[in-house]
């Protein structure tokens, strides 16, 4: 038998701990980033991945499942801005190989749990 875990705050659903986990690594490695880019790329980036799981909180506080998944919708976009701007770090130069390795496969992990959440929340919401 398995046993379910109850949800009771935003911060006990998996999808906004993956999202946290890259928010997190996103602000260490993005402290190397040349000081130039403070207002630029440093700060986008930072702001797309907070806004990830920013989302996430605030759909989870919604009353209805189409509210919900509007906001998750939402953090997909972010989500989405936040890979391209870990393409455009690499590609000029901020970000070694390995840095954009971690963050991109953090970025496609926090996707599907996201993908997932979504289509939960959709046939939850069917039910009622």
């Amino acid at each position: 038998m398995s046993q379910e875990r109850t949800i009771k705050s935003f911060t006990d659903l998996n999808t906004w701990q993956e999202g946290h986990k890259l928010v997190v690594l996103i602000y260490a490695l993005t402290k190397a980033f040349p000081k130039e880019e403070a207002f630029g790329l440093t700060n986008q980036l930072r702001r797309a991945a907070v806004s990830v799981t920013s989302n996430i909180a605030e759909g989870f506080s919604r009353q209805t499942a189409a509210d919900r998944i509007h906001f998750y919708i939402m953090s997909q976009g972010s989500l989405t801005e936040a890979q391209n701007q870990v393409l455009v770090a690499r590609d000029v130069g901020y970000l070694s190989n390995r840095a954009f390795q971690e963050l991109a496969a953090q970025t496609v992990k926090a996707h599907k749990l996201l993908t997932g959440l979504i289509k939960s929340t959709r046939q939850r919401g069917s039910l009622s």
